[in-house]
């Protein structure tokens, strides 16, 4: 009971706050709009709620974040960036906050968030990218279905697994590196799974986005990618194996630009994105894994999960690893 009333009181924090500054509510009507770059994908039931709740028009414009940091700073250095809000995994936006993109806003809707989310520089974490192993359960028997990670490894998923390239795609390179630093006992165990999982000859996709079409259509059976895409891509026969170890992922984070050409409406729109509210939608409507207490994606067994976020990586480590995991994989 008290475990309850605690979130009870958390989530009316965080969603009653969205709504209690009147003055900053008509500043952002007078401003008319709010303009949000992000990675994140399936979000336009969001943006129209945001809309209809305020009046103020929000704009999406979704960018890969491959490409993230080149496009906000280009448009930031020549003095254009539109972005009033910016969404991406921390370590983009911890680049953009060394570059001076970033204003210091500490949102009152982010009371009932644990304490960890809140990072230097106005930004605030709101979720988790998490990465889980994705496949197709009309296809896949259950005895099958991997218990572990090291089972990828098995010579029986051989030209059956889709993922995303490991020499390219950073949020991959940082799972797999996460994996080194939270699952495997040691570095030995974790580099004979890189070369069995290597030995099976997976596809490599761009990015995550990809990855399920091949296990929705059978060309692939099992893929890297994220548990959301169950929800998103319904009724196609995904399910998510339930690894004894837990899922990792990326931090999302969310902070308003410096410059933001709508300044009172960036803040009404973050404060209305880490409502329970809008929390509810991600976790419902898109499966995201979101930080607001008592909030889960309706994905069976997801509420107990245990999903961690993982360390950023620097550009440096990136870059290095990217370049081993290209030798392991011979990616050409």
């Amino acid at each position: 009971m008290k475990k309850f009333l605690l979130l009870l009181m958390a989530s009316l924090l965080s969603s009653s706050a969205f709504a209690q500054d009147a003055s900053l509510a008509e500043q952002a009507k007078a401003e008319g709009r709010a303009t949000f770059y992000a990675n994140i994908t399936a979000i336009e039931p969001i943006m129209e709620a945001f809309s209809a709740a305020t009046g103020v028009k929000g704009e999406y414009t979704r960018i890969s974040t491959a490409k993230f940091v080149a496009t906000v700073l280009t448009e930031f250095e020549a003095g254009k960036l539109m972005a009033d809000v910016v969404q991406a995994p921390l370590p983009v936006l911890e680049m953009l906050r060394e570059r001076g993109v970033l204003a210091d806003y500490s949102s009152p809707a982010a009371a009932g968030y644990e304490e960890w989310t809140r990072k230097q520089g106005g930004i605030q974490l709101f979720g988790i990218e998490y990465v889980g192993l994705i496949y197709n359960k009309e296809l896949v028997q259950a005895a099958d279905v991997p218990k572990r990670y090291e089972d990828l490894a098995d010579p029986k998923w051989k030209d059956k697994i889709v993922m995303a390239n490991p020499a390219s795609h950073a949020t991959t390179i940082s799972w797999l590196i996460g994996l080194k630093e939270n699952v495997f006992a040691s570095e030995d165990e974790w580099r004979d799974f890189l070369k069995g999982l290597a030995a099976n000859n997976p596809m490599f996709v761009a990015s995550f986005g990809p990855t399920p079409a091949p296990v929705e259509s059978g060309e692939k059976l099992i893929a890297i990618s994220m548990p959301k895409y169950i929800i998103t891509k319904a009724p196609a026969p995904l399910d998510w194996a339930r690894v004894e170890q837990p899922l990792l992922g990326t931090p999302r984070a969310i902070a308003i630009t410096s410059k933001a050409p709508h300044p009172n409406a960036a803040r009404l729109f973050v404060d209305y994105w880490l409502s329970s509210e809008a929390m509810t939608m991600l976790a419902r409507d898109v499966g995201e894994y979101v930080l607001h207490p008592g909030i889960f994606p309706p994905i069976e067994d997801m509420d107990t999960a245990r999903v961690l976020p993982i360390r950023e990586l620097t550009d440096e480590e990136i870059q290095k690893w990217g370049e081993e995991f290209q030798k392991i994989f011979k990616v050409s």
